[in-house]
């Protein structure tokens, strides 16, 4: 057990892109407003990145090729093809976009409880601070400070779910009872957009690569692919549900609404008392920090490999898309005027988008030709097109709430 949790690697890359700013605010917006209520969204989302992270990391290890690649060459008619390159690439663009936005908006409500001001003057320092470290390629420098800052927030939530002590009856109601209360479908979907982050799948067919190169014995890399995957989404699912009874401990009984990290960071008082605050706003801001370098960064790897084009640093146009990435979100972070509610709305569009990429990866999974033995069989596709169905599902219905029709 030792070995295998030293070779962890791509997954705990998975498990740390979906513990942001996006993560902390949902889940602890869902705690306070639902209580317990929307854990089985939660229970959804962990099955739902094992089923297709372990998909995207076969296609990587197995065809030696990242997701956008893999799309280039499945389909042969130009017009389809093209047509598919382009919806992908529209889908990461776009959710990546929202999900800076929340990014951005998540470290400047840190900053705002750290040393006061408003959110939109903040939104635009860190979106400066973001595009200044990516130009400069000095991102490394800053990174692993910050992922540590976010490791010990973590830990420090899965300490205080201990010290608070939810209750074992309305966590298991909530997993295996489903309901979704009146006003709470959006939570719901953000819940599994901020889970479920589609260019995870990008970035996990290309991690793989690295970890496991072409020397390693294809099963031997599928196994302990395997393990790191789903060992490190669980840990990341446990952090996530720690967040959701933290705040539904905190806030739900008394029928406090959340709109500031000062409110959001009550929920630690148990087990930090006076300095929650303080700590919780330096987390929040080292969480926003990390995704809002590693999202545009990560569109511009899937954008570059859907379209043939270098996948370099140094490359004009692959800065041109981290570039625009960070505009867009520090625009719409700097134009927006409730934080909270723009992190979870952003992190609903990544819920609404992920059925577009999920059953374009189920699509490259399934070619004989790309991953001959070791393509999908029947329970896989069985799971993987449950997780398309249900996404697909709660993203439409959404959107039909949103215009009334239902």
């Amino acid at each position: 057990m030792a070995e295998r949790l030293r070779r962890l690697g791509p997954g705990l890359l998975v498990a740390a892109a979906f513990i942001g700013p996006g993560t902390v605010t949902t889940a602890s917006v869902a705690g306070a407003s639902t209580g317990y209520a929307l854990l089985w969204a939660l229970v959804f989302s962990i099955f739902a990145v094992i089923v297709l992270q372990e998909m995207s990391a076969r296609l990587g290890i197995v065809s030696r090729e990242g997701l956008g690649e893999a799309l280039r060459t499945t389909f042969r008619n130009p017009l389809i093809k093209w047509g598919a390159v382009l919806l992908v690439i529209a889908a990461i663009t776009f959710g990546n976009a929202a999900f800076e936005v929340g990014n951005i908006t998540g470290a400047s409500l840190g900053l705002q409880a750290l040393l006061g001001g408003s959110t939109q003057a903040w939104a635009l320092v860190v979106g400066a601070g973001a595009f200044a470290l990516l130009a400069s390629g000095r991102y490394k420098l800053v990174e692993r400070g910050l992922v540590a800052l976010v490791a010990v927030m973590s830990f420090v939530f899965v300490a205080t779910a201990v010290i608070v002590r939810p209750s074992l009856t309305d966590i298991l109601a909530g997993i295996f009872a489903p309901s979704l209360p009146a006003g709470a479908l959006l939570t719901a979907v953000a819940l599994i957009g901020t889970t479920v982050v589609p260019y995870n799948l990008f970035l996990h067919a290309s991690s793989v690569q690295e970890k496991w190169p072409e020397s390693v014995p294809t099963d031997r890399a599928l196994a302990e692919s395997r393990f790191d995957a789903t060992f490190s989404i669980v840990l990341g699912g446990l952090i996530t549900l720690a967040i959701v009874a933290t705040a539904a401990g905190a806030f739900f009984e008394r029928g406090i609404e959340i709109d500031s990290a000062a409110t959001m960071a009550e929920q630690l008082e148990p087990l930090l008392g006076p300095a929650a605050r303080y700590f919780f706003a330096a987390g929040l801001l080292a969480a926003g920090l990390t995704s809002a370098i590693t999202a545009p960064l990560a569109a511009a790897y899937a954008t570059s490999g859907a379209l043939g084009w270098e996948r370099n640093l140094s490359s004009r146009r692959f800065q041109a898309v981290w570039a625009a990435i960070i505009v867009v979100g520090t625009i719409f972070a700097v134009l927006g005027t409730q934080p909270v509610q723009a992190i979870v709305f952003a992190q609903a569009a990544n819920g609404v988008l992920l059925p577009i990429i999920a059953a374009f990866l189920l699509f490259a999974v399934n070619r004989s030709d790309l991953l001959g033995e070791f393509k999908n069989g029947v329970v896989t596709n069985v799971l993987g097109g449950l997780v398309v169905l249900v996404a697909t599902g709660l993203g439409v219905r959404l959107i039909l709430t949103a215009f009334g029709v239902i």
